[in-house]
């Protein structure tokens, strides 16, 4: 039985080097850790039938926490090293693959204590903002 994970925007939109040239970065759940895991495959929600993290190598499967839909605190998952060339090209101002915004950037970092803290970079594009770039005001 496949399970799949669909993310609230479209992985051809913002690292669209998964996709083109089979790019792989480093994936982690951002919460849920303690959960067990299981193999999933992660998609997007555009209308495009590549808009999935390609995850069909033997050792390229992914593993994330299991996840029901009726839980409360939604699964969160992190991309990393995607580096600022992925932005340039699909984030804000980027090319916008099925009209989607660009999603929320968020740093993620330890206090001197050692806490984890998180301060959003850029918030997330919204819908007139995209339109704006693409020339309709």
């Amino acid at each position: 039985m496949e399970l799949w994970y669909i993310v609230d925007n479209s992985l051809l939109n913002t690292i669209p080097d998964a996709w083109s040239i089979s790019e792989k970065f480093i994936l982690l759940p951002i919460n849920k850790w303690n959960q067990p895991y299981t193999r999933v495959n992660i998609g997007g929600i555009s209308c495009d039938h590549s808009d999935y993290y390609n995850s069909e190598e033997l050792n390229q499967q992914v593993f994330m926490p299991r996840y029901k839909c009726s839980e409360t605190e939604p699964l969160y998952l992190g991309f990393f090293h995607t580096g600022a060339y992925q932005d340039s090209i699909s984030g804000y101002g980027g090319i916008k693959h099925c009209l989607f915004p660009a999603p929320k950037h968020i740093i993620i970092d330890r206090d001197v204590q050692g806490n984890f803290v998180d301060t959003i970079y850029q918030k997330e594009e919204t819908v007139a903002e995209m339109l704006s770039i693409l020339g309709y005001e």
